[in-house]
């Protein structure tokens, strides 16, 4: 797919999401049409509701959804995209991959500026790409980039030692927020450094406000924003509830106009009856969500793979499809998402069979004592999703007690504290969910390559390591071509859904409710993740 993407004039290849027109047939959405046919109304203020705290708001050294709302807000990135896959101009108002995928140019805009007022430069450009390239979780993402040249302020031309696939898509708002260099550039280590949360100045559409973490984000229109005429709003606020059934009463009752990524069966059942709401499964395209168990394999037993195995084989996924998730979870059994294409259905499964799961942990030498216990457990989850991930791992702590594994159920009180805990590698098991973001180069290499083992979420947090599949990853990662791309995930897949570093359990269905005043609900691949630069109230 990203061989299509030479220039700003060229159309890429449609990806065919038959998943996403399932779910619409499953449940009745309220339509969208008359927001996005409207005429925009300038002014007012869109409260979005979220249960994910981010610990700052700097998108260049931090991964997930909780950041990337902010951060595609607060800064401007060289590209967008479409609900077609298609990029689209934004702070590059052009751009040109090299026939040899080995340079990408971009012509900035002349008339931006950063919310201090001075002027957005190919220096600034630069600066972000490699302090990205430095700080942020998913080294792969770029990788292959060597240099920036700057031959004119407006002018920014990315230097990669072998062909990248996913250049353009790492352009995107959520994975490369353009900071300013003479605000970042002070020498202060960027992952902590202070202007990630306090007096931001950023190269988006709004500026911030307010951060108090744990509670809200106030961002308001920025008048010079080098798009004319926008945004729409005059302010956004994200206010942040971990308790999703108060999330819902709150968009309900209209304190909140917008929640994204809403996975829970039950309110999405509710919401599509309420005739002051409307929701959607559009523009999560690009996102490609899996839920899994990952095991720590540096910890005992979970290094032992026939632990791991019979863990597997004692797990009842149509189980947890159909009774914890209301039919609304997606089957998926290998690292890649249904809505890649290069997702290959010829992978390991493990079908529910608990003699079977036994006879593996009595032959793998873990006996059962009198009790009927072979050893203990810890089980993390990902707050804030209970559905996906509460449930699930309560329900595993049931089920693996069947089979003689007495597993404790560790509660997180925030994000922030699970996200500690993986980084730290501080966990026996833990349900997680990560995003493919679009292309394995992005979001899936990063859990595999042992060259990522690294003390940050939602790296390698597995120590998972073998040589077969770095050189797989690191091959694909460096072909243009889709149809030999595919040839080497394929050999992945088979092997990691062997050797069970995670444990795939269903793919994330996601969903944006908004109350009917909201126009222009963002749609691109991207979703809530996009600039909200279009959205208006009516």
């Amino acid at each position: 797919m990203p061989l299509m993407f030479l220039s700003a004039r060229v159309r890429p290849l449609s990806l065919a999401f038959t998943w996403l027109a399932a779910l619409a047939c499953m449940l009745p959405l309220a339509s969208t049409a008359e927001a996005q046919t409207a005429t925009p109304r300038r002014g007012g203020t869109l409260v979005i509701g979220a249960s994910q705290a981010p610990r700052h708001l700097n998108g260049a050294v931090q991964s997930g959804a909780a950041t990337a709302l902010p951060s595609a807000q607060l800064f401007a990135s060289p590209l967008r995209y479409d609900d077609k896959w298609n990029p689209q101009p934004y702070l590059a108002e052009s751009w040109k991959l090299a026939e040899d995928g080995k340079s990408l140019t971009l012509n900035l805009r002349r008339n931006a500026v950063f919310h201090d007022g001075k002027p957005i430069t190919s220096e600034d450009v630069a600066f972000s790409i490699m302090q990205i390239k430095a700080n942020h979780p998913f080294t792969t993402m770029l990788g292959p980039v060597e240099k920036v040249e700057t031959p004119d302020p407006y002018t920014a031309i990315i230097r990669m030692s072998t062909p990248h696939p996913a250049i353009l898509l790492a352009m995107s708002p959520g994975l490369c927020p353009i900071l300013p260099k003479h605000i970042y550039g002070d020498g202060t280590d960027l992952k902590n450094h202070p202007r990630n949360s306090a007096n931001v100045v950023g190269s988006g559409p709004f500026r911030l406000v307010e951060f108090v973490p744990g509670q809200r984000i106030v961002m308001e229109r920025f008048d010079r924003f080098f798009l004319p005429g926008k945004p729409y709003l005059d302010k956004l606020i994200v206010t942040i509830n971990q308790d999703a059934a108060s999330l819902m009463l709150n968009l309900e009752r209209g304190d909140v106009q917008m929640v994204g990524f809403i996975s829970t069966p039950t309110d999405l059942q509710r919401l599509a009856k309420d005739p002051r709401i409307d929701l959607t499964a559009k523009g999560y395209e690009g996102i490609g969500s899996l839920n899994w168990l990952a095991f720590n394999l540096e910890r005992r037993p979970m290094s032992d793979l026939r632990v791991r195995k019979a863990i597997a084989t004692a797990i009842d996924k149509p189980f947890i499809l159909k009774a914890l998730m209301g039919g609304y979870g997606i089957p998926a059994d290998g690292p890649i998402a249904s809505s890649s294409p290069f997702a290959v259905p010829d992978v390991v499964t493990y079908p529910l069979d608990l003699k079977k799961s036994v006879q593996m942990l009595d032959d793998a030498g873990y006996k059962a004592d009198a009790n009927g216990e072979r050893f203990k457990v810890t089980m993390d989850y990902y707050p804030g999703a209970d559905t996906q991930q509460k449930n699930v791992a309560e329900y595993l702590r049931a089920q693996l007690k069947k089979i003689g594994i007495a597993v404790t159920v560790r509660t997180s009180a925030d994000f922030p504290t699970w996200a500690k805990r993986m980084a730290s590698h501080d966990f026996d098991m833990s349900m997680d969910a990560a995003f493919n973001w679009s292309d394995p180069v992005i979001g899936v290499h990063r859990t595999y390559l042992s060259t990522n083992i690294r003390p940050i979420v939602w790296t390698n947090t597995q120590s998972y390591r073998n040589p077969q599949v770095d050189e797989l990853l690191n091959s694909a990662g460096t072909i243009l071509d889709p149809t030999r791309r595919k040839a080497y995930y394929a050999t992945f897949q088979k092997i990691v859904t062997d050797e069970l570093p995670v444990y795939v359990i269903n793919q994330v269905p996601y969903y944006t409710a908004t109350t009917k005043k909201v126009g222009n609900v963002p749609q691109s691949i991207w979703g809530t993740l996009s600039p909200f630069d279009e959205v208006y109230l009516k």
